[in-house]
């Protein structure tokens, strides 16, 4: 299994640097946020076609990733949210949003990029952010800072969008996008991996969420039918689930749908649960990446949400530092005794 980082448009050289000095090997860019997307995807003109990445400008990405010694591995939500949330809600203007999507994804198989992540979890207008949380000062070990998630302070949350929406309604939406989307991934020989709702809960701020379930995923690669439709296993989420994460390794796994992972740590399940360090998860780290490197061929993964260490920047470098050389010690160990 090769460790992997996710990094954006507006990376330095100086952070290239450090995660190869730390061993990472494959780069995951991201599309969602920051003022460069808001640039380069303005928000008026979600709905026009056109909105999309080209050829030669991810072949320039993966050239600069690539002068650093990185395998360009994935763009996941290669658009900002609000190119693709009228996919999401059945609105007007789907049909464009998704033609833009399909012209992405030609561009990544032209350039030699294989993976796509993306989630269907549709959040308050403009939001940058995919994942929800209630608390942002939980204190776990040493008096780090990490985040957490209680059911209880988010029932009563308003409305994301105009109404509340219905599970029947955002199957519907699904379907059709998957339906449509699935022969040009096909063609291109880019996989498209589905990250868990985060959290994984039944509705937040009106808005259904389909999988955050093992039973979700079932249904949802069942109606893809493709051989290019399958996961991003979160393992941080797939924790707060509840759920047996090695059975579900060995489902999705034997079906060859199973592309990548994130490794959060997580400790406690829905209605509540808190982002810790990656060694005090819940989640045995150790057994599923085995699990996975056993059913994925040329899997990565790479690590989520960190604690807010002592005396670190806002960008966690040390945590995420931390991460990383657990994940390729763990790494290093499965292959010595395989």
């Amino acid at each position: 299994m090769r460790i992997a980082a996710a990094v954006g448009f507006e990376t330095d050289d100086n952070y290239l640097s450090f995660l190869r000095q730390y061993g990472v090997h494959d780069l995951i860019f991201g599309a969602k946020g920051g003022e460069w997307a808001t640039t380069r995807f303005p928000p008026e003109k979600a709905v026009e076609p056109g909105n999309h990445w080209k050829t030669e400008e991810l072949v320039e990405i993966k050239n600069r990733f690539e002068k650093f010694g990185f395998r360009f591995a994935c763009i996941e939500n290669p658009v900002p949210f609000w190119c693709w949330d009228k996919i999401q809600m059945g609105k007007p203007g789907r049909d464009v949003q998704i033609e833009n999507l399909a012209m992405t994804i030609r561009a990544m198989g032209e350039a030699g990029i294989p993976t796509m992540g993306y989630c269907w979890m549709v959040n308050p207008h403009g939001a940058t952010r995919g994942s929800f949380r209630t608390t942002f000062n939980d204190v776990v070990r040493g008096d780090a800072i990490a985040e957490g998630f209680d059911l209880d302070m988010a029932k009563d949350l308003p409305l994301y969008r105009d109404r509340v929406y219905s599970e029947e309604e955002m199957w519907d939406y699904y379907e059709y996008f998957v339906k449509a989307i699935a022969p040009v991934l096909e063609e291109s020989g880019v996989k498209m991996g589905l990250h868990p709702d985060d959290p994984p809960v039944k509705s937040l701020g009106g808005m259904p969420r389909l999988f955050g379930s093992p039973e979700g995923f079932r249904k949802g690669v069942d109606i893809a039918n493709s051989p290019n439709i399958g996961l991003n296993m979160c393992l941080g989420n797939w924790a707060a689930m509840g759920t047996d994460i090695l059975a579900a390794v060995d489902e999705f796994g034997s079906r060859g749908l199973i592309y990548y992972a994130h490794a959060q740590g997580v400790t406690g399940t829905v209605p509540k649960f808190i982002e810790n360090f990656i060694d005090e998860a819940d989640c045995d780290f150790f057994s599923v990446m085995r699990a996975i490197d056993e059913v994925a061929q040329d899997a990565f993964i790479l690590p989520g949400h960190f604690p807010h260490t002592a005396g670190e920047t806002s960008k966690r470098h040390q945590a995420h530092a931390f991460s990383i050389g657990y994940l390729a010690a763990l790494n290093k160990v499965a292959g010595m005794m395989d």
